[in-house]
C-alpha cells in the first residue's frame, strides 16, 4: 500500500471534518480512533472487493474455517502493519501530538474465544491471507465477549464483557446475505410424486441469520479475506408464533454470550441451538455461493473445502446432507461423497469430557431433521463396518449410543480427513483415544503442529526486538519467519546478548509499571518474571506454580539469606464460571501474593501477581516481558499449546514438561536450551494402567511436599480454609489426578537450575537467542500451507 504521509493527512483531516465537523485539536481520543478506523478501512476496500472478484472469476478453490470461537484481538496495529502503514502513520500522529498507543486504547478487544481455540482460528486467519490462500472464517458475533473477569476479595466474578458498547468499525453488515435457520417442530419424511422422499416440517420457528464481515488483511500482499460472523434475528412473522416473551427473548439472545452455562436443560439446548445457528447459516450460505458458479454438485469438493475446527461445528456434517438430500435433490450416496470430500476435522483434546456428546431428545427438540440424518449416517456406517471388523469394535465406535449423539465420532465418519495439533497429540490419538477409529480409517489420520501468527506476537507486541534482529539480521525475517534462524550466526555473540537483554529490560519496565498502575504492586524488572498466562484449568497445573511458590516462600522464611534471584510469579487466566476447582485456585493464588507481597522481612525477593481480565491485548503486553514461560501440564494433557511459541519467540526459556508442542520446542531449541521436567507420556499411561499412584504417600514421605500442602490447610494462607480444604482434599483425598506431587520435586530442581542459568548472563543470554532463532519453525504461516497442501488443496490466490 503506497500511500504518503501527505495523502494519509489530508485524508485523515477530511474524514474527520465529515463525520464530526470538528479539527484534530477538538478531538477525542474516541473520535480520531473512529475516524483513524474509517480511514484505514477505505484503503484496503478495494483490495477486499477485488479478492473477492478474482476467487469468483478464476473459481478458486476456498476453504471455510468453521469455528466456535475466533480471538482476533484488537485490529487497528495489525492492519496498519500488514498494509505497510504502521510507521508512516506513527509519524503523521506524532506531527499532530496524537499517540497511536492511545488511539489502540480505544478499540475494544475482540474477545470472542476462551483461549486457544479461537486465538488458533484468529492466527490462521491472518496466515491464510498473508501467504495469499483463499480461506474465510465461519463463527458467531457474540455481543458479549467470554465476561470480563474481576477478583473481588481474592474470588473471581464475572462481568458482562459489553464489546460491542462501542461499535465494531471493522465490520460490515451484509444484510443482502441473511438467511434463516430453523428449529424444532416435527419432521417426517413423504413420499414426492417423482418418488424421492421429501421431508415436511411441522411447526418449529425459524431465525434470521444476519452475516456481518470483516476484512482480513494480508502482510504487504493485496489479500484481504473474510470472517464472517453471525448474529441472530427473530423474524418478525415467528415473533408472533412465541406464546411467551421469555421464549421469545432466549431466542433473541442466540448469540449475545460465548458457551452459556451448560450445567443445565435450558443452557444446554441454548449451547446446541448456537452450533446449530451458526453451522446451518454458514453452510447456506456456502451452498448459494458455489450454485452461483453454475458448477455440477457432485463437483463441489473441487472448489469449496469445509474445516471443521473442534467438535462444535460438527453438524456441518449432517446439514451439508441435509442441503443436498433435501434442498438440491441428489441421491445418498452421492450426497455422502461429496460431503466426506469436501470435510476435514481438527481434533483439539484428548480429554474425553471435553468430546461433546448430546442427548438423543434434546437433539431431537432442537434440530429434529438433523438427528434423523445423523441417525441415517449411523446404521450406513454399522452396516458398511459391521462385516469387516469385530462387532464390539463398531459398536464402540458408532455415533448413537448410550442415549447420546457423539460429535467426534460424527466428525471422523463424516470426513476426509482427522488431525492432531502436535506429534505427541496426533501419536496419542491413534493409539489410545480415537485408537478404534484409526484402525477403520488409518488413511485419514495426520498431525499439523499449531503455529502462531508471528508477526503480531513480535513486530506488533515486541517492536524493540524486531528492531534489534533488524540490525543483525535484515529485515526478510518479518515476511519469511523461517530466516529467523539467521540470528544463529551470532550465537556466541555478547553483544548481541547484551541488546536483547537490554530490549528485555525495557519490556519488563512496561509491565511492571502496568502492574504498579492496576495493582497496587512495586515490581523489580531486574528479578527474573517468570510467567504463567492460559486458561485456568486442574490439568494445566497451576497449582504446582503455586505449590513452588510457597516453597520459596517457606525457605526463605526459614532461611532470609537464601541465595535465589528475586522472582515475579506473574498469572493470567480465567476460570469457567461453573468451575469450582478452577475459582479455588485463583483464590489460593490471590491470597498467597497478598501474603508474601506484603511480608517484608522477605526483602523484595519474592513477588506474585494475578493480573485480571487475561486477553489478547494483555497477552501482548505480558509476553515480551517474560523471562521463563511456564508450560507445565501434565504430559499427554495438553493437545499442543501455542502460548509456548509466543514466548520462545520473545526469548523466554521454556519451563516444560514432555506435552504437546513442547517436545518438538525441545526437540529444536535443544535440551540446553529449555527446563525439562516430571513424567513422560509413557510413564502417566504406566500409572493409568498398572492403578498404582498413591498420593499419599508421596505426602506422608517427603518432608518438602508435607509441608508445602500442609500450607492450604495450616492456617498458613489467610482468608482461605475452604478453598485450602477442596485444594488439600483434591490432592490427598482423591489421589492427585494431574500428579502434581509426584512430578514436584522435578519441577523444583528444574527451578533451581533455571536459577542458576539466569545468574550466568551469557548462558542465559546464549539460550535466549536460541530460542528467538529457532521460532520460525512454529510460524502459522508454515502451518497453514501443511493444511493447505495435505488437507484443503488450495493454492495462493491467481491474481486478476
Amino acid at each position: 500500500m503506497k500511500v504518503t504521509k501527505k495523502e494519509f493527512k489530508e485524508k485523515f483531516e477530511k474524514r474527520l471534518q465529515d463525520r464530526f465537523a470538528i479539527s484534530i485539536e477538538d478531538a477525542s481520543s474516541t473520535e480520531l480512533y473512529e475516524t483513524l478506523g474509517k480511514v484505514i478501512k477505505s484503503y484496503y476496500s478495494s483490495d477486499w472487493k477485488h479478492t473477492r472478484q478474482d476467487y469468483l472469476n478464476h473459481e478458486q478453490k476456498q476453504v471455510y474455517y468453521f469455528s466456535i470461537e475466533f480471538l482476533p484481538g484488537r485490529m487497528l496495529k495489525s492492519n496498519l502493519l500488514n498494509l505497510g502503514m504502521l510507521e508512516m502513520v506513527q509519524e503523521a500522529l506524532v506531527e499532530w501530538n496524537i499517540d497511536l498507543e492511545d488511539l489502540v486504547q480505544e478499540e475494544p478487544d475482540m474477545a470472542l474465544g476462551n483461549g486457544g481455540l479461537g486465538r488458533l482460528a484468529s492466527c490462521f486467519m491472518d496466515s491464510l491471507a498473508s501467504i495469499g490462500m483463499p480461506g474465510n472464517g465461519n463463527g458467531i458475533r457474540y455481543e458479549y465477549g467470554l465476561f470480563k473477569q474481576k477478583f473481588v476479595d481474592g474470588y473471581q466474578v464475572e462481568l458482562p464483557d459489553e464489546w460491542l458498547n462501542q461499535r465494531n468499525i471493522w465490520e460490515v453488515r451484509r444484510e443482502s446475505k441473511a438467511v434463516d435457520v430453523h428449529f424444532g417442530g416435527n419432521v417426517y419424511l413423504k413420499e414426492s410424486p417423482t418418488g424421492q422422499l421429501k421431508p415436511v416440517y411441522e411447526g418449529g420457528y425459524s431465525i434470521k441469520a444476519i452475516p456481518y464481515d470483516t476484512g482480513m488483511t494480508g502482510y504487504e500482499n493485496d489479500t484481504v479475506n473474510t470472517m464472517r460472523l453471525w448474529s441472530a434475528e427473530v423474524t418478525e412473522e415467528d415473533k408472533i408464533n412465541f406464546q411467551n416473551f421469555e421464549d421469545r427473548k432466549e431466542l433473541e439472545n442466540l448469540t449475545s454470550v460465548l458457551y452459556p452455562d451448560d450445567s443445565n436443560e435450558a443452557g444446554l439446548r441454548f449451547r446446541l441451538s448456537q452450533e446449530y445457528f451458526f453451522v446451518s447459516a454458514g453452510m447456506q450460505s456456502i451452498l448459494h455461493y458455489y450454485k452461483s458458479l453454475g458448477l455440477p454438485m457432485t463437483e463441489m469438493n473441487k472448489f469449496i473445502a469445509i474445516h471443521i475446527n473442534d467438535t462444535h461445528p460438527a453438524m456441518c456434517v449432517p446439514e451439508l446432507m441435509r442441503l443436498l438430500v433435501d434442498e438440491e435433490g441428489m441421491a445418498w450416496e452421492k450426497a455422502w461423497d461429496v460431503t466426506t470430500k469436501v470435510m476435514s476435522y481438527t481434533n483439539h483434546t484428548i480429554m474425553s469430557e471435553a468430546l461433546e456428546k448430546w442427548k438423543i431428545s434434546l437433539m431431537k427438540e432442537v434440530c429434529p431433521r438433523i438427528y434423523q440424518i445423523i441417525k441415517e449416517i449411523d446404521r450406513r456406517f454399522v452396516e458398511e463396518w459391521s462385516h469387516v471388523f469385530d462387532p464390539e469394535l463398531i459398536e464402540r465406535t458408532r455415533i448413537i449410543r448410550n442415549k447420546q449423539v457423539h460429535m467426534a465420532h460424527l466428525a471422523i465418519i463424516g470426513t476426509h480427513s482427522i488431525n492432531g495439533v502436535a506429534k505427541l497429540h496426533s501419536d496419542l490419538l491413534k493409539s489410545v483415544v480415537l485408537k478404534d477409529f484409526y484402525t477403520i480409517y488409518p488413511d485419514r489420520f495426520n498431525n499439523k503442529t499449531n503455529g502462531i501468527a508471528q508477526r503480531r506476537w513480535s513486530q506488533i507486541s515486541n517492536p524493540l526486538l524486531s528492531s534489534t534482529l533488524d540490525k543483525y539480521i535484515g529485515k526478510s525475517w518479518r515476511k519469511n519467519a523461517d530466516d529467523l534462524k539467521l540470528l544463529l550466526n551470532h550465537a556466541d555473540d555478547k553483544k548481541v546478548y547484551a541488546d536483547l537483554a537490554k530490549v528485555k529490560k525495557e519490556n519488563k519496565k512496561r509491565l511492571a509499571q502496568y502492574i504498579k498502575e492496576t495493582k497496587g504492586i512495586e515490581v523489580s524488572p531486574d528479578a527474573i518474571f517468570d510467567v504463567q498466562v492460559k486458561r485456568l484449568h486442574a490439568y494445566k497445573r497451576q497449582l504446582m506454580n503455586l505449590m513452588h511458590i510457597i516453597k520459596l516462600y517457606l525457605d526463605i522464611k526459614e532461611n532470609p539469606d537464601l541465595d535465589i534471584t528475586p522472582r515475579v510469579f506473574i498469572f493470567g487466566a480465567k476460570a469457567a464460571p461453573s468451575y469450582h476447582f478452577a475459582k479455588s485456585v485463583i483464590k489460593l493464588i490471590n491470597e498467597t501474593a497478598n501474603l508474601i507481597n506484603n511480608d517484608a522481612s522477605i526483602n523484595g525477593k519474592l513477588k506474585v501477581v494475578f493480573l485480571e481480565n487475561y486477553n489478547v491485548s494483555l497477552a501482548e503486553l505480558i509476553i515480551p516481558a517474560a523471562d521463563v514461560s511456564e508450560q507445565i501440564s501434565l504430559a499427554s494433557k495438553e493437545a499442543s499449546g501455542t502460548s509456548n511459541m509466543k514466548f520462545m519467540l520473545n526469548g523466554a526459556v521454556t519451563m516444560a514438561t514432555l506435552d504437546g508442542a513442547n517436545i518438538e520446542i525441545r526437540d529444536v531449541v535443544g535440551d540446553d536450551n529449555i527446563k525439562i521436567f516430571g513424567l513422560t507420556e509413557a510413564e502417566v499411561y504406566r500409572y493409568y494402567n498398572e492403578q498404582n499412584y498413591n498420593s499419599a504417600d508421596i505426602y506422608n514421605n517427603n518432608p518438602v511436599i508435607h509441608r508445602v500442602v500442609n500450607a492450604f490447610i495450616d492456617g498458613t494462607i489467610p482468608n482461605s480454609r475452604m478453598e485450602g480444604q477442596e485444594i488439600y482434599d483434591s490432592l490427598i483425598k482423591y489421589n492427585d489426578e494431574f500428579f502434581i506431587l509426584r512430578d514436584f520435586m522435578s519441577y523444583c530442581e528444574a527451578q533451581e537450575s533455571l536459577d542458576a542459568d539466569y545468574k550466568d548472563k551469557a548462558r542465559w543470554g546464549k539460550m535466549s537467542l536460541t530460542n528467538i532463532a529457532h521460532a520460525g519453525h512454529f510460524s502459522a504461516d508454515n502451518t497453514v500451507r501443511k493444511y493447505a497442501e495435505d488437507i484443503w488443496q488450495i493454492e495462493p490466490v491467481r491474481k486478476g
